[in-house]
């Protein structure tokens, strides 16, 4: 029987092809439907024969508009928590599976920005290249090769072609147990399903992905830096496998190109992130999450990879402490606030590859605007962001006392919950700025030394 295995936040559960626990374990909080993907997928695998027989899914805690992975927002649709769903997830699945060290694999850099790449399959088996012929862009050379890239946007197309067509069959002989299937939706490269389970309603983001194990040369330089994560978790634990993700760069061609992803990586290593810097960042996206969706710049992806480089820069003393939520919250903002006016922020795992540098004057200065009056009464914006998370409560209770669902609490997102920042938070933050009317706050500030909390008021040390 076919296996397939099932990541849900840090905790790796193997399952059967029917859905079956074979892992002891806490189960994920979508213990009612997970079978649903190897009843999917294997129905997928059967139409044609494309997907791997034997796969591995990474199944991500929260949607890809909380930015759990590196994907353009712009072509997803806007749904509303409690409005639309009560839970989401990010599933990527890998529709070619390259774990072969023997295996011949060419990522050609060549017409791509950094962080980017084409995929060729001319090093591959005819039975390979024949198989995904279809799905492919095909350039001739002059000496009368043909190549084949993989293509993004058709490997997608035929994703969600095939998906319609498995739900239909489900959905005309219903079993009982199975989720609904609400709604079904293409956004970009991207598939979103909205199913049924139980009384909740849960969002999936499934990606079609390209999955390797190991770790690209473009990113060597990075494992030999030190790192936050040292001694916390191995080097193998980080370096297991990367993927290639359907998304172009800003002048990249999209029927080519991939972006590479580290998401597994990033999976570990917020096993060594401090639950107080958790909050602080929580808090931080549920502010910016809307304040800066329009004009597109900043995703709560940029604010993770800032994050993670905070983790780099300052001390682990620091960073462990208890009650600094307020002061990294802080922190973030103005670590935010810096990379927006600089145009600067590199990608975590690739250093090179700038991830604001193709933004306009106009719209760097427009969001540091809006960070700014963040920055002037960080509480207030927080509290309203937790009116909203309140609001989208009641709406879902309301519908629960009609009888139309139930709401059950959402699964905590990178770690914690990134709509219900705790409201004493906001009152630390309003103390903080109210005894220190007119004055700069800064935080992380002097990470050398360690002999004393790393935030500044003005010119003084705290």
């Amino acid at each position: 029987m076919a296996k397939w295995v099932y990541v849900g936040g840090q905790q790796p559960i193997e399952l059967t092809a029917s859905g079956a626990d074979s892992t002891p374990g806490q189960r994920p909080q979508a213990d009612s439907d997970p079978c649903i993907y190897c009843l999917l997928t294997g129905m997928v695998q059967k139409l044609d024969q494309k997907l791997p027989v034997a796969n591995e899914y990474l199944l991500l805690s929260g949607g890809v508009r909380e930015g759990v992975v590196d994907l353009d927002l712009d072509e997803l649709n806007v749904y509303a928590r409690g409005t639309d769903y009560d839970m989401d997830f990010t599933l990527l699945v890998p529709a070619l599976k390259l774990h072969d060290r023997n295996q011949p694999v060419t990522l050609d850099m060549r017409h791509s920005a950094l962080c980017h790449s084409w995929l060729s399959l001319r090093l591959f088996d005819e039975g390979t290249i024949s198989k995904w012929k279809d799905c492919c862009t095909i350039v001739d050379h002059i000496n009368g090769a043909t190549n084949y890239f993989f293509s993004p946007t058709k490997v997608a197309d035929w994703f969600y072609d095939s998906i319609s067509v498995v739900l239909s069959e489900i959905q005309k002989k219903p079993q009982r147990g199975m989720p609904k299937v609400e709604k079904v939706e293409k956004n970009g490269t991207i598939i979103s399903i909205i199913l049924g389970v139980g009384s909740s309603r849960m969002l999936y983001d499934i990606v079609p992905v390209v999955s390797f194990k190991g770790w690209p040369a473009v990113a060597q330089s990075w494992l030999m830096e030190n790192h936050f994560w040292d001694g916390k978790i191995t080097e193998e634990e980080v370096i297991s496998g990367f993927y290639l993700v359907p998304a172009c760069s800003y002048k990249g061609k999209k029927d080519n190109e991939w972006r590479l992803s580290f998401a597994r990586s990033e999976v570990q290593l917020k096993k060594c992130i401090s639950s107080s810097l958790m909050q602080a960042y929580q808090a931080c996206k549920a502010i910016i999450i809307k304040l800066l969706s329009r004009p597109k710049a900043i995703s709560p992806y940029h604010l993770r990879s800032m994050m993670l480089w905070a983790c780099d820069r300052l001390p682990a003393n620091y960073l462990a402490q208890e009650d600094y939520a307020a002061h990294f919250l802080l922190g973030l903002i103005d670590d935010l606030q810096h990379c927006l006016v600089n145009k600067m922020c590199p990608n975590y795992f690739i250093p090179q590859c700038n991830m604001l540098e193709h933004l306009s004057e106009e719209t760097v200065m427009l969001h540091a605007r809006k960070l700014s009056s963040v920055r002037s009464d960080p509480a207030e914006h927080l509290r309203t962001a937790i009116e909203h998370v309140k609001a989208a409560n009641r709406l879902t209770l309301e519908l629960q006392r009609r009888g139309s669902t139930t709401s059950i609490p959402s699964p905590q997102s990178d770690g914690g919950d990134p709509n219900q920042p705790d409201d004493r938070l906001a009152k630390k933050l309003q103390q903080l700025v109210t005894e220190n009317p007119g004055k700069s706050i800064s935080v992380f500030i002097n990470p050398d030394d360690v002999t004393r909390p790393h935030f500044r008021i003005d010119d003084k040390f705290f």
